[in-house]
């Protein structure tokens, strides 16, 4: 099994090449996704953040109020770590079973944005950054996601920098390209991603 770390800024396009990569045969583990399904309704994700935060932040119909809860946590540092301190564990324990249910040839890319930030690189075998120039991503926040510039700048800002990501980067797939360059960039990571993951089943010569 081959371990991927796949991160990369906002706007660069990391869903894309997830998407691309699953189509080639990836198994996707989905760090935003698993952090969705361990806080839904009926969850003991769901109890501890409702304890810790009180009913204030469940919408009427019990599920969790996401814009609430940022409202909460975004503006105050503690009461972050305190919903981290709830979640990431619970993250981390899905995406292990997960992993742990793919075949032992597998390659398995886990798709998560905060991987720069949180120091996560060595808990991949390799790490693949997406990037794109700021003006890039800028223009995708305005222009595919309707954000007005002032947010996007200030979601940009709040991430890791460019030369944070390409620092700890094994891999980098550079997104300033038409979706067709894209496609063909992402099939030849593929292909190489494939090699590194037969040679990690191949016996070792003594």
């Amino acid at each position: 099994m081959l371990k991927v770390g796949l991160t990369g800024g906002i706007g660069a396009g990391k869903s894309e090449v997830s998407r691309l990569l699953v189509e080639c045969g990836a198994v996707l583990i989905d760090a935003d996704r698993i952090a969705r399904e361990v806080v839904a309704p009926g969850t003991p994700g769901l109890a501890a953040v409702v304890e810790a935060f009180g009913e204030d932040v469940l919408a009427e119909d019990g599920s969790l109020d996401r814009p609430k809860l940022g409202s909460i946590v975004f503006a105050d540092p503690d009461k972050l770590a305190v919903l981290n301190s709830i979640v990431h564990p619970l993250v981390g324990a899905r995406s292990r079973e997960l992993e742990a249910a793919a075949a032992e040839d597998a390659v398995v890319v886990h798709d998560v944005p905060l991987l720069t930030e949180n120091g996560l690189a060595p808990l991949y075998d390799l790490v693949v950054v997406v990037d794109a120039s700021p003006e890039t991503q800028l223009d995708r926040l305005v222009q595919l996601r309707g954000m007005t510039e002032e947010d996007a700048r200030a979601r940009m800002a709040a991430q890791a920098t460019r030369e944070q990501r390409l620092k700890i980067a094994d891999i980098v797939i550079d997104n300033d390209v038409p979706l067709g360059e894209l496609q063909q960039r992402v099939k030849d990571v593929w292909a190489d991603l494939v090699r590194r993951a037969q040679t990690s089943q191949e016996p070792h010569q003594e």
